[in-house]
């Protein structure tokens, strides 16, 4: 049976060999994301109203065009433009929901996945019971809007006996967070209009499973927008929003898929691609030298790692939006075809309004993605011209013969770090908000292994982030491995050593890896950020 272990030196010693010691954080000024901790995002959430609001800090698509051309103009010693008028305004509105409603049909109709309305697994059929973790959208009215598994036809009875437990709580002035029944644990995300479910049975704690039905919820908001989604129930409470969400099931689908693996969700942490700086550097210059009063954000990924990201004066993305944009791309096919224009909100930055992506591949054997986000709906031709002179640049400095070799590469392997006792680890630089990992292997060759591993960091974070309890520094032993989670001012770590370190020899390591990421900082992380 595993054994939780006390740390064999103090706190005081531990800050002491770590003061000071952030690898990856050197341009604190100019992080391009909002950074925050799994204990803000935690409190956030108990804070957040029920109307579905997010974080006060959500900054404003309007202010983030107007800021654009507010530094246009102050180059050129001009005045600031002046506001629409509240008609104007009125006919933008009605004019964009319009396009962003024939945008939509459009792109269901290319992207429906028919496997989902041929399911036939239902609460009675031992598969479907046989899942992990399920995950249930429905109405306040108790209509079904999505479920990972199964038809939502066949789950309608069970979705309504949901929405009576909730609607029970509230007639008692209350609100249901969780219900745990043997193995299972029933996590609730009230938000607005929609009811967020989990059904779950594995490691995943309450306030993890709180944070991925957050993403979710963000996933519904980035097709519809908050202001879209309360306007629909507030005409039409018995509305089916499966008409409007119809062939994005695929998004919140895939979405599922990768938190059950990748740290990025559970860290609010942003993965870079591996790339020697001076490569890196000649990409953002090219992006700078594309600057067009249209262009809000630039952003370059590669297999879900992003490789840069050009940015406003003053405004910068959260992760979570980060997130979102890494599963639009790497959720759907049609992207690799031809250059595509998709409306898309980011609810960390403004839930109410759209930004519009003109998203391609940059070449046919280089797997880099570009996406140009404008606040321009019609600006799609100029992102377009703004793509070939970003194009020209990096031919130019073979930037392209970079990207495919480093995708190629992929992640780098534990080897390389030098530390024989040392089998995997994570490691968030907390004040930029990126993160890097190796490869997993050997001993976690297995997908089953490989589970389990994701598993003990799930309960390290767990135990460390308690907001009963919360821990600086915890090792978790078992037959097959110790565990080690720490946590400071500057890093947040969690590594798997053999099962026969010492913990005084881990600590030691981790001060050889954090040694090592110091010095290779330079490909593993943004260590400078580029602004238009």
């Amino acid at each position: 049976m595993a054994t939780l272990n006390e740390p064999v030196i103090s706190e005081e010693k531990v800050e002491d060999i770590l003061e000071g010691t952030e690898p990856g954080a050197r341009n604190l000024d100019e992080s391009l994301f909002a950074a925050e901790s799994f204990e803000d995002l935690s409190h956030e959430v108990e804070a957040a109203k029920l109307d579905g609001q997010t974080s006060s800090r959500t900054l404003s698509i309007s202010s983030a065009g107007r800021r654009t051309k507010s530094d246009e103009l102050e180059d050129a010693g001009s005045e600031e433009d002046s506001l629409p008028t509240d008609a104007q305004k009125v006919d933008d509105e009605n004019a964009e929901e319009e396009a962003i409603d024939e945008a939509r049909l459009k792109r269901a109709e290319s992207i429906i996945a028919p496997e989902r309305q041929a399911s036939i697994e239902d609460m009675n059929d031992p598969e479907w019971k046989s899942h992990k973790k399920h995950v249930f959208i429905l109405s306040e009215a108790g209509k079904p809007i999505y479920t990972r598994y199964g038809n939502e036809e066949n789950l309608v009875t069970m979705m309504g006996l949901m929405q009576a437990i909730v609607s029970f709580i509230q007639d008692n002035k209350d609100n249901i967070r969780s219900i745990t029944a043997g193995n299972h644990k029933f996590v609730f995300l009230i938000r607005g209009p929609i009811i967020l479910v989990a059904v779950c049975s594995s490691t995943d704690s309450q306030a993890q499973l709180v944070l991925q039905l957050t993403y979710v919820y963000h996933q519904v908001l980035s097709v519809l927008t908050f202001t879209q989604l309360t306007k629909i129930f507030e005409q039409r409470r018995n509305y089916d929003l499966r008409k409007l969400l119809a062939g994005t099931e695929k998004f919140i689908d895939n979405l599922l898929n990768l938190m059950s693996y990748d740290p990025s969700f559970l860290l609010q942490a942003v993965r870079c691609l591996p790339l020697p700086n001076a490569i890196r550097d000649a990409i953002g210059q090219a992006f700078q030298s594309a600057k067009s009063q249209e262009l809000v954000f630039a952003i370059l990924v590669v297999k879900n790692q992003l490789v840069t990201m050009v940015r406003p004066k003053k405004f910068s993305l959260h992760p979570s939006d980060l997130h979102l944009i890494f599963n639009l791309v790497s959720a759907s096919t049609a992207f690799h075809t031809a250059e595509s224009w998709t409306p898309i909100c980011l609810p960390r930055f403004d839930n109410s309004g759209y930004l519009y992506a003109h998203v391609s591949y940059l070449d046919d054997n280089c797997p880099a993605c570009l996406l140009l986000l404008s606040t321009d709906r019609n600006a799609f031709f100029t992102l377009s011209e703004c793509k070939a002179k970003i194009l020209e640049k990096m031919e130019r400095h073979k930037c392209l013969e970079h990207l495919t070799r480093a995708a190629e590469k992929g992640d780098y392997r534990i080897e390389e770090v030098g530390i024989s006792e040392l089998w995997h680890f994570i490691y968030k630089s907390r004040s930029t908000a990126q993160f890097t990992s190796p490869k997993i292997s050997h001993p976690y060759i297995t997908p089953e292994e490989q589970e389990r591993l994701y598993g003990l960091y799930l309960h390290l974070h767990h135990r460390i982030h308690s907001s009963s309890r919360p821990l600086k520094i915890l090792c978790y032993s078992t037959k097959r491995e110790m565990i080690l989670g720490w946590v400071t001012s500057g890093f947040e770590l969690y590594a798997s050593f053999s099962p026969l370190t010492s913990k005084a020899a881990a600590i030691n390591a981790v001060n050889r890896l954090l040694r090592w990421i110091k010095k290779e900082e330079d490909v593993l992380f943004i260590i400078n950020s580029y602004t238009f």
